[in-house]
């Protein structure tokens, strides 16, 4: 695991996956980077926009990331569920990304349900399976109940890494959808 390089991928529009990705990152030691929009999603007609682009799989148009995917051996890939799909801002990263993404885990952060219609997205954008799940609700993530699930991904991708040698593989689920 020492040998491992991760980084931390993310988008949030509320702040909620942030803090997810913000612990995820601290908790892994290892690097992370948000998915920055160049137009802004505030207020309720970007809520708005975001229900609809989700929905309709449109593109976002997102600033250039400022760290390289394929010099790492994990990418950990977080997006808030929006009308139980991928977010568009994360959608857009992972298909401009794809050749360069090496191994991958899901997190999610989302109001109740869709986190397994959102790994799906996904998984299908980026042609490959995850090493691990993990879903997360807002309220868990404002009550900071979060810490045990997140404690469980973090051991198993940990896990993972060690029996692969630093180089994460295998597949295995983590999480509540």
């Amino acid at each position: 695991m020492a040998d491992a390089r991760i980084l931390v991928v993310y988008y949030s529009r509320t702040g909620t996956t942030r803090k997810v990705a913000k612990s995820l990152a601290a908790a892994l030691r290892c690097d992370s980077e948000e998915v920055v929009e160049t137009s802004s999603r505030s207020g309720m007609f970007g809520y708005l926009r975001s229900v609809i682009d989700a929905r309709r799989q449109v593109p976002s148009r997102i600033a250039a990331g400022a760290r390289d995917p394929s010099l790492y051996d994990l990418i950990v890939i977080g997006t808030p569920v929006w009308a139980w799909s991928l977010s568009s801002p994360v959608r857009t990263y992972l298909s401009a990304n794809k050749p360069r993404l090496p191994a991958v885990a899901f997190f999610c952060t989302l109001g109740g349900a869709g986190s397994d219609r959102a790994f799906g997205q996904m998984q299908e954008v980026v042609g490959k399976r995850p090493v691990g799940c993990l879903s997360i609700t807002a309220r868990d993530v404002a009550s900071e109940a979060y810490a045990p699930q997140l404690a469980t991904f973090v051991e198993s991708l940990q896990r993972t890494l060690a029996e692969d040698g630093g180089t994460a593989t295998s597949a295995a689920l983590v999480g509540s959808s």
